[in-house]
C-alpha cells in the first residue's frame, strides 16, 4: 500500500486491511460520503443473562475491545483524520454509535475541524430489553451528520426527497425504524448471527437518499456485513468497503453480488423547487397549451381572468402577470399564480395551470 491504491482498483470493491492505513493510501477526495459504524467500545464485564438464565448473544467481539478510553480516543482520531483525507471538499460524514462512544466520537470530530449539521436519533421499534431491570431499555442509537469544516457551504441534502419519503412532511431528526432481524439478518454456517452489529438496510436507505446523488461514491471504513454496499448498489451509487476481517469481507462480497440494482428512472431524486427550470407563463401561451383568449379561474371560481398573447392576463380593469393579478384580486402583497389560477379541461374539471408548467419542464429533460 506504500504506493497508494488507485481509485479504479477500490471502487465497488471490498478492501481487506486496516481501515486507517487503507484510507490513507486512497486518493485524496475520492469519496462523496463516508458512513462509519465504528466499534462502540461497550466495556462489557462478564456475560449477560436473561431472567431464565439463558445467555444473551451480546457484542463481545475482539474488535470492540480497547484497553482504555485513551486508546479508543487515539483510534477515533486516527480513523477520522483518514476519513477527512478521502472526503471530497463537498463531501459529508455520517457516524453512528451508542452512548458508550458517540459523545467521545463527536468531541473528537469537532476537535479535528468537522462541522456538525445534525445529530439524528434512531429510535428502535424492537430494541433488546434491559434484562437486569436496573436501567432504561437502550432503545436508540445516535447518528452524527457532519461536513469537513465550518466554512463548507456545499454538500448534498435532498430535502424534497426526504419530504416525499415522509408523506410530504419535513423529515425530522428522530427516525423510527426496526433493528435488523428476521430474514434480513445474515447467518453463518452454524445458523448464528454472521455479524453482531448488522445495521438494517432501511437505515442506510434513508441516509443514502438524504445525502447522496446517483453515481456518488460511499466509503465505509467498517464495512462488516456490507449493508452500506448493498444499499449503494441497489440505489445506483458506488461504494468502497474496508474491513480487516476476511470472513466479513467474503460475507459482504457475496451479499452485494446478489443485489439487483434498481432502474435509472427509479433512483432519480426529487429535486427542490429552486433547482427546477424556470418556466415563464408566456411559454404556456406561445406553445398553444393555453391560447390567447383562454379563461382562467381563481380558486373555487372566485375570479375570472383572460389570457393575452404576451403572457399577461386581464381581470376586470387590471392587467399583469399571473402572480400580480392573483395577489391583487385577493388583496395580498404576493401570490403564486401557478397554484392560484386554474383552467377548464376537456372533461369540464378545473385544473391548476401548474400542470401545464410541469409538462413543459418534462419536455426540457
Amino acid at each position: 500500500m506504500a504506493d497508494g491504491i488507485r481509485f479504479e482498483d477500490a471502487v465497488d470493491r471490498v478492501l481487506e486491511g486496516d481501515c486507517i492505513e487503507t484510507m490513507r493510501s486512497l486518493p485524496a477526495g475520492c469519496a462523496d460520503i463516508v458512513f462509519a459504524d465504528p466499534p462502540y467500545n461497550l466495556q462489557l464485564e462478564g456475560d449477560l443473562h436473561r431472567p431464565d438464565n439463558s445467555k444473551v448473544d451480546a457484542v463481545d467481539d475482539h474488535w470492540d475491545q480497547f484497553a482504555s478510553f485513551a486508546d479508543y480516543d487515539k483510534f477515533t482520531r486516527d480513523w477520522l483524520s483518514a476519513a477527512k483525507h478521502v472526503l471530497k471538499d463537498t463531501g459529508a460524514l455520517w457516524v453512528i454509535g451508542s452512548y458508550h462512544n458517540i459523545f467521545r466520537v463527536g468531541a473528537t470530530l469537532q476537535d479535528l475541524g468537522f462541522w456538525i449539521l445534525n445529530d439524528v436519533v434512531w429510535r428502535k421499534t424492537n430494541p433488546m430489553p434491559n434484562f437486569r431491570g436496573r436501567r432504561f431499555t437502550n432503545a436508540h442509537e445516535t447518528l452524527i451528520w457532519a461536513v469537513k469544516d465550518r466554512k463548507q457551504k456545499s454538500y448534498t441534502f435532498n430535502y424534497e426527497a426526504m419530504k416525499s419519503l415522509n408523506d410530504e412532511l419535513q423529515m425530522r431528526s428522530d427516525w423510527t425504524l426496526p433493528i435488523c432481524s428476521g430474514g434480513e439478518r445474515l447467518k453463518d454456517e452454524a445458523g448464528d448471527k454472521a455479524h453482531s452489529t448488522q445495521k438494517p438496510e432501511a437505515l442506510l436507505h434513508r441516509v443514502v437518499v438524504a445525502s447522496t446523488k446517483p453515481g456518488d461514491v460511499l466509503l465505509d471504513p467498517f464495512f462488516g456485513s456490507g449493508t452500506t454496499g448493498a444499499v449503494a448498489r441497489r440505489l445506483g451509487r458506488r461504494f468502497i468497503g474496508i474491513d480487516r476481517d476476511p470472513k466479513y469481507a467474503r460475507l459482504a462480497r457475496s451479499r452485494i453480488a446478489a443485489i439487483v440494482p434498481a432502474n435509472d428512472d427509479a433512483i432519480e431524486i426529487t429535486k427542490s423547487k429552486r433547482a427546477e427550470a424556470r418556466i415563464p407563463f408566456g411559454w404556456v401561451v406561445e406553445r398553444g397549451l393555453l391560447p390567447p383568449g383562454s379563461i382562467l379561474h381563481g380558486n373555487h371560481k372566485s375570479h375570472r381572468a383572460k389570457v393575452r398573447a404576451d403572457g399577461s392576463i386581464v381581470c376586470a380593469n387590471a392587467t399583469g402577470s399571473i402572480h400580480q393579478i392573483a395577489a391583487q384580486v385577493q388583496g395580498l402583497d404576493a401570490c403564486n399564480g401557478w397554484t392560484f389560477w386554474q383552467y377548464e379541461a376537456a372533461n369540464g374539471k378545473l385544473v391548476p395551470i401548474d400542470v401545464l408548467r410541469q409538462q413543459l419542464r418534462a419536455n426540457l429533460v
